[in-house]
């Protein structure tokens, strides 16, 4: 092979010799090493997207003797996040062996069922559909990709051709078969047919590459994707345009994002009329540029061309019929023109299951669209977890790339249908679906929280993404925020400043809601602050702002909170965090124990109002959670102690000593309490749950 660059224009150089070097000559680190590099571009492959392999040398725990084992991701891992746990080790020969007993196409499901007895590592991740793949070339490494620009190659009319064009002797081309053992051995006579290649390109599908080391098999890859995007690079140039030209202008960034956000919640609970979604939007250059064109109406019908983009964004996606300046305030008529695209698509879908299903398919999965445009606005997606739904917006702009190259080469091809159903509802996709773990109770819920940038709240948002949901932190810090914010994963949570006595600011905290997950499910008003004062010293200001944090806040929280959970009729649950104060009498108390017990009344007011809309609202009553707790930062535990004579210092002790329990109440007891309500209790409106350890005066009965 010809001595290769390290410069490139249209792929990242991510090899740090430092870091290689480190890995000495442990062929299976490097291995590794170099797909996780390979992973963190998103040009190369997709979460999830492609396979890497390597061979070792090993001595056979039962001969003693020394033998050929192949290292392989294994099935539903990524190779961006890939590490030792998640990959699958086989001895070579014996996956080789397998074309003894190979019985054709007809054969390939029980195939996969054979890669177990090739396994040499007994602590393997289970063999993917690619392992064969891998095992019936002779290369020490290999990567199997997906790059958007191979895929455009793969995906053109006339893809043998241009793949000739490009790299002319030096590459093989095979036309599309799905993935499996036959797969396999049709790599394996391109190469000897061909010996001396350095890749092969897959039909509608991607691409291989090899090498004897790892490093020489990273740099072939990243040389035989520059090669090719450089080509359609030129070739758009050539061109001037791509799809056909704009035929619509984007709405400015800001009104995008304005319209997007009001409609999210609509879209979601149209999407949701199976099983919950959340949501993610997009309106990246490289979207606005698809889905204005020209060319949207010919090309968004003909799907995707490659497996890993349509099994996640679904054969298609619907385009919504809406003018970017359409009027979206009134929810009914919207909705009267958005439900019957919606149903459309869903009898489409049936339409496309019962004429491609075969006798042994699984049942007809949720006929909802995953991908969703909105011409001049930008990209929705809507999924099961944000994770999921992110990904698959991901993938949908992988293959907008896709359509773009193979535009600009010659002209799109997408999978006929038969063979794209024969992939989606695959009984070892379905088998690999049924293997995934089961989800959590809040998972598919989106939780909005006041007041989480610590304390209470943050104990709150903590229980209820640790239970499934994905969380809005809302407080007036934005320190704190970040900060609580960056405790979680990628896509658990995101944040906003809000102020709760300002109406503006609790509709950019609901905003930030909708386009970070399409909207909301659980409203938590966890924010507040205490003042204790006897009545002569308690000023209009220390009223005011109680009543405005703690009542209106409130108010106004639930007031635009329904608005979207009556968008999206899915129900919903609103929870106020109110005191033991607003039911019992003490001194010292006036401003503070009137406002919570407003709140307390106003949650049972509003569950009187909301029931038929399914939204329930329930109240959580803590009380003397100190440890943990930001009210007890500041003047209010000077306050208690001066009003029951005893220090600050001994005020822990004194509240667990007046309950019935004798125990000491921490934030984490008051999320519990919310996550009994809006997690199990599910039949359950207008109640009080007392956190408090057992306060006899406080029985609400």
């Amino acid at each position: 092979m010809k001595e290769i660059t390290k410069s490139f224009k249209y792929v990242d150089y991510l090899w740090d010799d430092a870091k290689a070097s480190a890995l000495g000559n442990n062929q299976v680190d490097l291995f590794l090493y170099r797909s996780n590099i390979l992973g963190a571009d998103l040009r190369i492959t997709n979460y999830g997207g492609g396979n890497t392999s390597c061979k070792t040398m090993e001595r056979d725990p039962l001969t003693n003797k020394e033998v050929e084992i192949m290292w392989v991701k294994g099935s539903g891992g990524d190779i961006g996040t890939l590490t030792r746990s998640g990959i699958a080790g086989l001895y070579t020969e014996r996956l080789r062996s397998l074309k003894n007993v190979y019985k054709g196409l007809d054969d390939e499901d029980r195939m996969v069922g054979l890669f177990n007895h090739c396994i040499y590592d007994l602590d393997s991740k289970a063999p993917s559909i690619d392992t064969p793949l891998h095992g019936l070339l002779p290369f020490k490494h290999i990567d199997h990709l997906h790059p958007d620009a191979l895929i455009a190659v793969a995906a053109a009319k006339d893809s043998k051709k241009i793949t000739h064009e490009i790299w002319g002797d030096t590459m093989g081309w095979v036309p599309w078969q799905r993935p499996g053992f036959d797969l396999g051995l049709q790599l394996e006579k391109c190469l000897n047919d061909n010996p001396g290649i350095r890749g092969i390109v897959l039909g509608s599908h991607g691409l291989f590459t090899w090498g004897d080391t790892s490093y020489d098999c990273y740099m072939n890859s990243l040389e035989v994707i520059e090669m090719a995007s450089e080509y359609i690079a030129n070739k758009i140039k050539e061109n001037g345009s791509v799809f056909g030209g704009q035929k619509i202008e984007s709405l400015p960034t800001e009104q995008r994002k304005d319209r997007a956000a009001q409609l999210m919640p609509l879209l979601r609970g149209l999407c949701s009329s199976e099983n919950r979604m959340i949501g993610h939007f997009t309106d990246a250059d490289v979207v606005m540029e698809y889905i204005n064109s020209n060319d949207l109406e010919r090309l968004a019908p003909m799907g995707t061309s490659c497996p890993d983009h349509f099994l996640r964004t679904k054969i298609q996606p619907l385009v919504l019929d809406l003018d970017k300046n359409e009027d979206l305030s009134n929810t009914n008529v919207i909705l009267k023109k958005l439900e019957p695209a919606f149903e459309k698509y869903r009898q489409e879908y049936a339409d496309y299951y019962n004429t491609c299903k075969r006798d042994n398919s699984p049942a007809m999965r949720d006929a909802n669209p995953v991908i969703i445009i909105y011409p001049g606005v930008g990209m929705f997606s809507f999924a099961k977890n944000k994770q999921t739904t992110r990904v698959a917006s991901e993938f949908y702009i992988n293959a907008i790339n896709v359509m773009r190259g193979a535009e600009a080469i010659s002209e799109y091809t997408s999978l006929p249908r038969q063979e794209a159903f024969d992939i989606e509802y695959w009984l070892l996709e379905e088998a690999k679906l049924q293997r995934m773990p089961k989800e959590k109770p809040l998972s598919r819920k989106v939780a909005l929280i006041t007041g989480a940038g610590g304390g209470i709240g943050k104990a709150i948002a903590d229980k209820l993404a640790e239970e499934g949901a994905n969380i809005i932190l809302t407080d007036i810090n934005e320190e704190s925020l970040a900060e609580a914010h960056a405790s979680y994963k990628r896509d658990v949570s995101t944040y906003a400043l809000c102020d709760v006595t300002k109406t503006e600011s609790i509709a950019e905290a609901y905003k930030q809601a909708c386009l970070a997950f399409g909207g909301v499910d659980i409203i938590v008003h966890s924010a507040g602050l205490a003042i204790s004062k006897p009545l002569e010293d308690t000023t209009d200001k220390d009223w005011n702002i109680l009543q405005d944090i703690l009542v209106k806040g409130q108010f106004d929280l639930a007031k635009q909170g329904v608005a979207i959970l009556r968008q999206q009729g899915l129900g919903g649950d609103y929870i106020s965090i109110a005191s033991k104060n607003g039911l019992v009498s003490g001194p010292n108390n006036v401003a503070y124990g009137t406002a919570k017990a407003a709140q307390q009344h106003m949650a049972r007011l509003l569950a009187a109002e909301l029931g038929p809309d399914q939204i329930r609202i329930n109240t959580v009553n803590p009380d003397g959670v100190i440890v943990g707790s930001k009210i007890w930062e500041g003047d209010w535990a000077e306050g208690r102690a001066k009003a029951y004579g005893i220090t600050v210092e001994e005020l822990p002790a004194h509240y667990a000593k007046r309950n019935l329990l004798n125990q000491i109440i921490y934030p984490q007891d008051i999320a519990n309490g919310v996550f009994a309500l809006v997690g199990i209790l599910d039949k359950s409106t207008g109640n009080i749950i007392n956190v408090d350890g057992g306060m006899a005066n406080a029985f609400v009965r």
